[in-house]
């Protein structure tokens, strides 16, 4: 490796360059632990410690397009290019949960949580009970379907420890998950589980205050680049790229063009800080609604599938009967033949056969194990999984419909007490079909018992043997069994949503009565003895939903954009090739708060290489920008509170990627270019002091023509190689470029697949470090 001459200090130390068997795009440092996540070129999500130990590694099946952590760093979301976001546990990489917010790929992700500490005024910690547990035993978790390994679920796992800690979220702190697609779609996530809101930034429209006040300017195909939320949570910073159109007339002396570029907009998502509290409520019991639903239609789904596969067992024993009697020349039906040996009358050569060498005492033990058995399981399903399931539904269900009571509060985030109302009565409806299915199914299963010993009492008859040992059998359940029950199937009916949207035949004095005991109160729906079982859970999903989207809906309205910036121009190509064009953006705390809507204040600080055919006059450099979402009272008379600078890259070097570290300093990762493109290449890490940096004020310009970069090209500044901090990497390097500003390490990687780490955090009684080995 390359040394410095003389006595210098060579800057961050090189702790290893190991080879790698791929190709890294992705890559993100665990911010509270030593663990580096990555992504291949092939979507592997690989999982290493500081020491290039790899813990586990995971295939999603479908193409990674983005990556984040929890702000805890127990969970990381994956972003999916068919618009899923998948959460999965660090320990092991277990999917937790899987949710589809978008319909494209994601391309960006941000999870922030609430800088502010859960504390009153007073001091106490300030945290939302869930009163849950005080009544009821753990909530259950879905039952496995037989036959299905561990894993393949896309809901849930075996994880119960990670999936409990994920659900509860009483004691944590507020979070929230953003999330941009290749739409122009953001959406936002309570916990990274509950989804709150979602607005479209192509549906945005910015006023140009300053000129008119009817003045607007729309973005038209705009593709989301990157995505931030400050830890206040009140504000989100949003870099694009798409085509800025004025969308009102002009006058006729004022020529608009359309700015194509790269933009950046504020928008202000106070809402959260405001009202999370009540957001945080709402939250913990909808998104523990949510996994019960999931709970109760997996059980319905493995029930379904059970008593399928027993009925086909049934089906395919008896229906060779069926071919005895035609073969027989016969024109009686199987029920009328065992009505006729019900009755004592003479048994028919068809039956006979069927009995005794068709089916026999083995056949008949068979089935009858297989029917009864699956009875007893589709119980057991029952009572430890969609049962309490729907009973702890019930109650969550009521805590949602106590807080919409609370109008003054809870008003303001869209929670109705009307829809919450219905489906509260939905929800305990459903422990009401519950109920009428386990008697079902109990009777059922009597009858089938009853009918397979009077068959077995009935072959060993026809065998001469003694039946003494046999069980009994109740004649007139036999009758109706076989009148009735033979070739129907009522569990079924119960358990599958059928196409035809069937109701069950009530009688008009059930009817009736049902009407009568609606006037003692508790509900209010009289046709829901008419609906089955699996159709009432649907009926309470549905009202779930629909009272949940006034929420979703309300928050989405109150995220307003408040400013946009035109930062630069691109050429189409650059455009489409977004992903090249290195950015980063940050939150960092203010000692003073600019903002007072806020608890506390956080600046933005926005950086990104300048494409070199944005301006032929400042090529090669690299725009820094802070203070775009800070409120200003004088904002109205031209004057905004951002600054910015631009850098100049040294000669013969090129921007690969940035960073940036902690809120005083900047990352880059340089190129050299080189003219023999068979050799190894050169690079080096460069560490900028932001704060030494000669930041200028912009002024909102007059000139909707205008670009924001344009205020800067007389006061470039240019980087010198011998006056910052470089590292000299023997090595052509590529994206991305991970930086931990909490652990104070660089992970750069080379194009010829090595994976080298740096610690940039360097003691400063260390007056020499040695030559790296």
């Amino acid at each position: 490796m390359e040394s410095e001459e003389g006595e210098s200090v060579i800057p961050f130390q090189l702790q290893f360059d190991k080879p790698i068997p791929f190709q890294i795009k992705i890559a993100e440092w665990n911010p509270e632990k030593d663990l580096l996540a990555m992504v291949t070129e092939d979507s592997k999500i690989l999982l290493h410690r500081f020491n290039w130990q790899r813990l586990w590694t995971i295939s999603p099946g479908r193409p990674v397009t983005s990556l984040c952590w929890r702000p805890d760093g127990k969970a990381i979301a994956v972003g999916l290019e068919d618009g899923t976001i998948a959460l999965h546990d660090v320990e092991n990489g277990k999917l937790l949960r899987s949710l589809k917010p978008h319909a494209v790929a994601v391309v960006c992700l941000n999870w922030e949580e609430d800088g502010q500490s859960n504390t009153d005024e007073i001091g106490n910690v300030s945290a939302y009970e869930d009163r849950t547990s005080r009544f009821f035993p753990p909530a259950p978790r879905a039952p496995k379907m037989p036959g299905l390994v561990a894993g393949d679920s896309s809901f849930m796992d075996d994880g119960e420890d990670s999936l409990a800690e994920l659900s509860n979220t009483s004691f944590r702190k507020f979070n929230i998950l953003c999330s941009g697609d290749r739409d122009g779609s953001i959406c936002f996530n309570i916990f990274g589980i509950f989804q709150i809101g979602k607005i479209n930034i192509h549906e945005l429209s910015v006023p140009v205050p300053h000129l008119d006040e009817r003045a607007s300017r729309k973005l038209f195909n705009a593709t989301i680049c990157k995505v931030a939320l400050s830890k206040d949570l009140c504000r989100l910073v949003v870099m694009c790229t798409g085509v800025l159109r004025d969308t009102e007339p002009r006058e006729e002396n004022l020529s608009v063009q359309d700015l194509h570029g790269l933009h950046c907009l504020a928008m202000d998502t106070s809402i959260f800080w405001k009202r999370k509290y009540e957001l945080h409520q709402v939250a913990q019991q909808a998104s523990n609604i949510e996994d019960l639903t999931e709970v109760i239609r997996e059980s319905l789904s493995v029930m379904s599938k059970q008593w399928a596969d027993a009925m086909k067992t049934f089906h395919d024993k008896f229906y060779s009967l069926s071919t005895l009697i035609v073969d027989n020349g016969l024109e009686s039906s199987p029920q009328d033949e065992f009505l006729s040996l019900l009755g004592g009358a003479r048994i028919s050569p068809a039956l006979n056969q069927f009995l005794v060498n068709s089916l026999g005492e083995v056949g008949v033990k068979r089935v009858l194990k297989s029917v009864c058995g699956t009875g007893k399981e589709l119980q057991l399903v029952v009572l430890d999984h969609l049962q309490p399931a729907a009973e702890i539904i019930g109650f969550r269900m009521g805590e949602l419909r106590g807080l919409s009571r609370w109008r003054a509060r809870y008003q303001g985030i869209g929670l109705d007490e009307k829809l919450l109302n219905e489906a509260t009565e939905n929800a305990g409806l459903l422990l009401v079909q519950v109920q009428r299915f386990m008697m079902v199914l109990s009777s059922i299963v009597n009858q089938f018992s009853n009918f397979f010993n009077w068959l077995l009492k009935s072959i060993k008859y026809l065998m001469q043997e003694p039946n003494d040992q046999l069980m009994s059998y109740n004649s007139e359940l036999l009758v109706v069994f076989l009148e009735f029950l033979y070739d129907q199937d009522p569990v079924k009916d119960l358990l599958e949503l059928s196409e035809a949207d069937d109701d069950i035949e009530i009688d008009p004095k059930t009817i009736e009565r049902v009407k009568k005991l609606i006037q003692f109160g508790g509900f209010s729906d009289c046709d829901f003895l008419r609906r089955t079982l699996a159709k009432e859970f649907q009926h309470m999903e549905s009202s779930f939903k629909m009272a949940l989207q006034m929420p979703f809906t309300t928050i989405s309205r109150k995220i307003s954009c408040m400013k946009l910036l035109p930062l630069c121009p691109l050429q189409l190509s650059t455009t489409q090739m977004r992903s090249t064009i290195p950015m980063s953006l940050s939150f960092y705390k203010n000692e003073i708060s600019a903002d007072r809507s806020c608890q506390s204040g956080y600046t933005d600080y926005i950086s990104f290489q300048v494409p070199g055919e944005a301006f032929t006059d400042i090529p090669n450099s690299i725009g820094i920008a802070k203070g775009f979402k800070q409120n200003s009272n004088i904002e109205k008379n031209g004057y905004t509170s951002m600054e910015a600078v631009l850098l100049s890259v040294p000669n013969g070097y090129h921007c690969v990627d940035l960073s940036l570290y902690k809120d005083k300093e900047l990352v880059l990762l340089l190129n050299k270019s080189s003219e023999n493109p068979e050799g190894s290449g050169e690079a080096c890490m460069m560490v900028v002091q932001t704060v030494d940096l000669p930041f200028i004020s912009i002024s909102s310009s007059s000139s909707l023509n205008q670009w924001e970069l344009e205020n800067l090209k007389g006061s470039i500044v240019h980087l010198e190689m011998e006056n910052e901090k470089v590292r000299k990497i023997p090595h052509s390097t590529i994206a991305p470029l991970a930086v931990s500003a909490s652990r104070g390490v660089a992970c750069i990687f080379a194009e010829r697949r090595r994976a080298l780490v740096y610690i940039l955090e360097e003691d400063e009684d260390e007056e020499d470090v040695s030559e790296d080995k």
